[in-house]
């Protein structure tokens, strides 16, 4: 079985199609390209064959490059290995974009078309845009563009240097560096393809264009006489000021602690400075450079390797098929109606309850306002809003959750309350039925005691906005069954996020890990640091938010009430005093966070925030002597990633990979860094030792480091080190 197989019509034009066996998507691997070569250079040397179409025998085209080629590429060749990978595509690429014409006249080559059906990304945009013409079936479902840097990585196979000369650097910029991607229309809108035609015009249009083709048609601007790019080069007047404000808008953006972005800035710079066969070899190079840097290894195994085994079911149970037909919701607040939400979107039959109905048609009404947005940004059709809408029932009876198979609890976060609506909803569904608490802290064990089937009962915890947020933590209790957890992870397979399942304890695991976080950035303000430099330091780490304005987004009120509960569990054990201090301080103040216009930070009459509270300093006044800058990042990243260790030491993780992927889509840890077991391979767990000691002979046994990473320390071992060997 291949690849890519070649067909010639009576006309002369030569279709290859590429469809990988056993893939629902085109990926490309070493094979397929050793294909793509071979079928190119046959039809080109073929006198029969006029022109050629590249095409797909799938509804998409293809989801990119297989990255667990790259990976292999780097760990057996090194350096060299993956330059000289690279450079092969890119004479591969170059091959099509000249298709056998005369390198000094520039005729005698035959047209070579791309035709998209449908989805076009990273490999799968690079190979068309060596094409002489990119046509594309119309399709508003279908995402064209080249997604690469949210992996930790950019376009390496000529997609950079082609679309920085095809549309100049400013324009090329949102496509490259924020890895933005467009339907069809879109695409031809932005400059990345040709045409948009009909579905079922696409290879008549393709084949139309061929036969038509010009000498002329096939030369590339970049290798025509006195080409000029876009927008001009960094030494034109026009381009200089380009260039300078792309270099301060990438740093802006990536703190400098992305790799892939500065390297891509640099291939772009230094490309267009040089003729385009060098500026490939720049290219190639730059990427090279990135591949070979332990950030980038980290996000492509996490973002992409590790994301990708764990929505596939990597830690399902081995049970019968489980999805879900219908869904019962309890709950319609922002959580519920946002479960309710996704559920329908994913074509689940819904029943939204609450206690009184004009909270259920709330509920109801927020999946409307969702799909109202989408339909005006021309991404939701009104025959796609009705449908959805249409799935949702929004009512105060239990009776309706009849022939549920899988409910999920979203009330309020009391022990009582969800005991009540447990054994209401038991007395109405089958006895298969799965039951779900989506508590964000109570333990499932505890909660499963008011269940006449605790086998059956699982957290299902999900992150707001549910329609935004990738994660969903599975929380398995003492009791929790095979069957139950299968069921959980087929339903968040439905909706189309990444679970992680994890064992059940206070807070679980992403709680777990972002309070501490939190506290250590309040108690860092009762200790007199500066609360600017608390919060530059976490997002010069790559944190998305500092402490400070996370807890103003969740809310000060919500802080002091798990403060209060966990206190009350703890006991003499508990070990946040200084934070409790500060936030019970700030509640007093009414300063209850973004909700009330009034948290650490300041906000507008819009409640758009303006800047860190001076209220502040009056009293907690700062220290004189500050603490330098790394002092404050380790701090912030450790009370984050001990947490984790000790997580995985308890048995509440049982992955790493859960570990990692789950911190970064959870709650944004340092996405450069693969996640926190991803970090410490990095540091190497001696380094990541030797600042924990030091940390807590400065500031207390909160940074004592565990007994698993100090033997790892001893050892030389490495966490993906070990579970790699622990797999085998």
């Amino acid at each position: 079985m291949t690849d890519f197989t070649t067909t010639i019509d009576a006309d002369g034009v030569a279709t290859i199609t590429w469809d990988v066996p056993g893939k629902s998507m085109n990926v490309m691997s070493l094979a397929g390209f050793a294909e793509l070569d071979s079928q190119i250079d046959a039809a080109l040397a073929d006198s029969a064959v006029k022109g050629i179409i590249i095409t797909s025998g799938k509804k998409d085209f293809a989801g990119g490059m297989d990255l667990n080629v790259i990976a292999k590429m780097r760990d057996e060749g090194g350096a060299e290995g993956i330059f000289n990978g690279v450079m092969h595509m890119h004479a591969i690429l170059r091959k099509i974009e000249r298709a056998g014409m005369d390198p000094k006249t520039l005729k005698g080559g035959k047209p070579i078309v791309a035709a998209l059906p449908g989805t076009a990304l990273g490999i799968g945009l690079e190979v068309p845009l060596a094409c002489h013409r990119i046509i594309a079936a119309e399709n508003p479902k279908a995402k064209i563009g080249l997604p690469e840097i949210m992996v930790g990585i950019f376009p390496g196979a000529g997609g950079t240097t082609r679309l920085v000369r095809k549309m100049g650097a400013m324009m090329a910029a949102p496509y490259l560096l924020e890895g933005k991607l467009s339907d069809p229309k879109g695409a031809k809108a932005g400059g990345l393809i040709d045409e948009v035609v009909a579905p079922d015009a696409l290879l008549a249009r393709a084949k139309e264009w061929v036969l038509a083709a010009t000498d002329a048609d096939l030369v590339k601007p970049w290798d025509a006489k006195g080409y000029k790019m876009p927008g001009g080069t960094p030494y034109h007047p026009a381009g200089f000021m380009t260039f300078v404000g792309a270099s301060a808008m990438v740093h802006g953006k990536t703190m400098g602690v992305y790799p892939a972005a500065k390297a891509l800035l640099a291939a772009v710079y230094e490309g267009a400075l040089v003729p385009f066969d060098l500026a490939l070899k720049i290219e190639a190079r730059h990427f090279t450079s990135v591949l070979m840097n332990p950030s980038s290894s980290a996000m492509i195994r996490s973002l992409f390797i590790n994301k990708e085994a764990l929505e596939k079911g990597a830690n399902r149970p081995d049970a019968p098929d489980q999805t879900v037909k219908k869904v019962g919701i309890l709950g319609a607040g922002m959580m519920g109606a946002g479960i309710a939400y996704v559920s329908a979107n994913a074509g689940i039959e819904v029943v939204l309850i609450d206690a009184a109905q004009d909270a259920a048609d709330r509920g109801k009404a927020y999946s409307e306002a969702i799909l109202d947005k989408g339909i005006a940004r021309r991404k939701v059709t009104p025959e796609k809003k009705a449908e959805v809408l249409g799935r949702i029932t929004a009512t105060t009876d239990y009776a309706a959750l009849q022939g549920c198979d899988l409910i999920v609890e979203a009330v309020f976060e009391d022990m009582k309350v969800k005991a009540e609506v447990t054994a209401k909803v038991e007395a109405v569904v089958g006895a298969e039925c799965i039951f779900a608490s989506n508590t964000s802290t109570l333990p499932i064990s505890e909660l499963a005691r008011a269940s006449q089937r605790p086998a059956q009962f699982i957290g299902i915890h999900f992150f707001s906005p549910v329609d935004k947020m990738m994660l969903v933590e599975i929380i398995r209790g003492k009791e929790t069954g095979d069957v139950a957890v299968a069921k959980a992870l087929d339903y968040v397979r439905q909706i189309r996020k990444t679970p992680i399942v994890v064992n059940d304890a206070r807070f679980f695991y992403a709680n777990r890990c972002i309070i501490p976080y939190i506290n250590e950035g309040i108690r860092m303000v009762a200790e007199g640091v500066e609360p600017a430099l608390v919060e530059n330091a976490a997002k010069l780490v790559g944190m998305p938010l500092g402490p400070l304005q996370l807890v103003d987004e969740t809310s000060i009120d919500l802080g002091v009430k798990i403060a209060k509960a966990t206190k009350l569990a703890m006991g003499d054990a508990y070990p946040d005093g200084a934070v409790d201090e500060v936030l019970f301080w700030m509640a007093d103040q009414g300063r209850m966070g973004k909700k009330a216009n009034a948290g650490f930070y300041t906000y507008d009459a819009a409640g758009k925030r303006e800047g860190l509270w001076d209220g502040l300093a009056a009293q907690y006044p700062l220290a004189d002597a500050q603490p330098d800058l790394t002092e404050v990042q380790h701090r912030l990243l450790m009370a984050q990633v001990l947490e984790a260790v000790r997580a995985l030491e308890d048995g509440v993780l049982t992955d790493i990979r859960e570990g990692d992927v789950g911190a970064i889509l959870g709650w944004g840890f340092a996405p450069w860094s693969g996640g926190p077991f991803g970090w410490l391979d990095i540091i190497g767990a001696p380094r990541a030792v030797e600042l924990c000691d030091a940390l807590t002979s400065r500031h207390g046994a909160r940074f004592a480091v565990p007994d698993l990473l100090r033997e790892m320390a001893a050892s030389g071992q490495t966490f993906y080190g070990k579970s790699a060997r622990k797999a085998a």
